[in-house]
């Protein structure tokens, strides 16, 4: 039951285009160092900066920085090199992933052939930005990692970092029921400039909670992790005893949990952060239990609603209204409800990949009255709400 396909590793040269956007962000210059000591990797050439300029990349354990330097290392004094520091970047601190509160599980939108259509997912993150969102999750469940080869995960991983990095937190799936697989596409996203990583505990290949333990340990020093628990996908609970082990970890970021008030509750008591996984405990959560937020399905159609709840001060009254929207996002499994909203609302193609089907018709006609009653402005897309026939959808099996 692991995922199949191609694992890719990045060097930083193929890293380059996640790099290329802060070159001319200069923040200050003239700098003296004594780095030439540490290990550089060689030198990078990039067709957009003069010529006579190269690219040095310089790796500590959580700081990468970069250089424009028209002399090599070797051939500078170290007492007295100047250097131009254009950005030092600090990678993602794990206060910055434990503060987040809208972490949308974006949906992967397809192409007539099954491939990933980059333009309107591309579309899908300025609407998570412009609605408020402050992170979105890559190739989760909703985003159909499942469904996706190591290869497109981590391609689409290193494309929302690339180009939307700087405007929002971007949290990989590189979750496995392997925990070589896991491992090696955690290394690989951390490599493509990902924030944090979601891991679920070994789903199907059950194992002991020592298992469970030694697992998140494997991943744990890549960077920040956020551990997700949520039996119904993975036929097994997380218990509080797995995740006290791992708890003084410096990389655990938090957990995102779907068994309810009481476990979040537990957790926050004890200073462990925690997230929601379920859009209707969202506020509750939130107010009454001490989750900093929620990982929202919702999101997706209702990114500054969603915001409005987590953000904002108490709302019942909000919460309540979007009451019916919650429950029809899970009257068939997730992210079938998604899929299909998203496509009625003309902000995606009507591509399903196998096994997921689109809903009934009838079901299709309730989304329409959802949005009818919320009003047609809360939602994703600019197009009138449809309920599309059945011939409408493309479904595909083999991409």
């Amino acid at each position: 039951m692991t995922k199949r396909g191609s694992r890719t590793g990045y060097s930083i040269v193929q890293c380059l285009p996640l790099l290329k956007r802060i070159l001319f962000k200069k923040i200050g210059n003239g700098i003296s160092t004594d780095f030439w000591n540490d290990p550089w990797i060689p030198t990078i050439k990039d067709p957009s900066i003069p010529p006579s300029l190269n690219l040095y990349f310089r790796h500590d354990m959580r700081v990468d920085s970069l250089y424009l330097q028209n002399e090599y290392p070797e051939n500078a004094s170290s007492s007295s090199s100047k250097l131009h520091l254009l950005k030092m970047i600090v990678l993602t601190s794990i206060e910055e992933i434990r503060s987040l509160r809208l972490m949308t599980a974006v949906k992967t939108p397809y192409l007539p052939d099954g491939k990933i259509d980059l333009e309107a997912y591309d579309a899908l993150i300025h609407m998570q930005i412009l609605g408020g969102a402050d992170s979105v999750l890559v190739g989760g469940s909703t985003g159909e990692g499942q469904l996706m080869s190591w290869e497109e995960h981590i391609m689409l991983i290193a494309h929302t970092v690339n180009c939307f990095g700087g405007l929002i937190k971007v949290i990989g799936n590189t979750g496995s029921n392997s925990t070589k697989e896991a491992i090696e596409a955690t290394e690989h996203g951390f490599a493509v400039g990902m924030d944090a990583a979601l891991h679920i505990n070994p789903f199907y290949c059950r194992t002991s909670n020592g298992g469970m333990v030694a697992h998140f340990e494997a991943v744990l020093p890549f960077g920040p992790i956020i551990i997700y628990n949520v039996p119904t996908r993975s036929g097994q609970d997380i218990p509080p005893a797995v995740i006290r082990a791992i708890a003084k970890h410096p990389n655990l970021a938090g957990v995102k949990e779907c068994m309810g008030f009481n476990r979040i509750k537990e957790y926050t008591d004890e200073g462990i952060v925690t997230w929601t996984g379920i859009d209707k405990e969202g506020h509750d959560a939130r107010l009454g239990y001490g989750a900093i937020g929620v990982s929202s399905v919702a999101g997706n159609l209702i990114p500054r609603l969603m915001s409005k709840l987590m953000f904002e001060a108490e709302n019942p009254l909000l919460n309540s209204k979007l009451a019916p929207l919650f429950e029809w996002l899970h009257c068939e499994p997730s992210p079938i409800p998604t899929n299909t909203a998203l496509m009625q609302l003309g902000v995606v193609r009507p591509v399903f990949r196998l096994p997921y089907l689109p809903l009934s018709r009838a079901r299709r006609e309730e989304f329409v009255s959802i949005v009818k009653e919320l009003g047609r402005e809360n939602f994703v897309g600019d197009r009138d709400v449809q309920v599309l026939e059945d011939d409408d959808f493309v479904v595909v099996h083999n991409w």
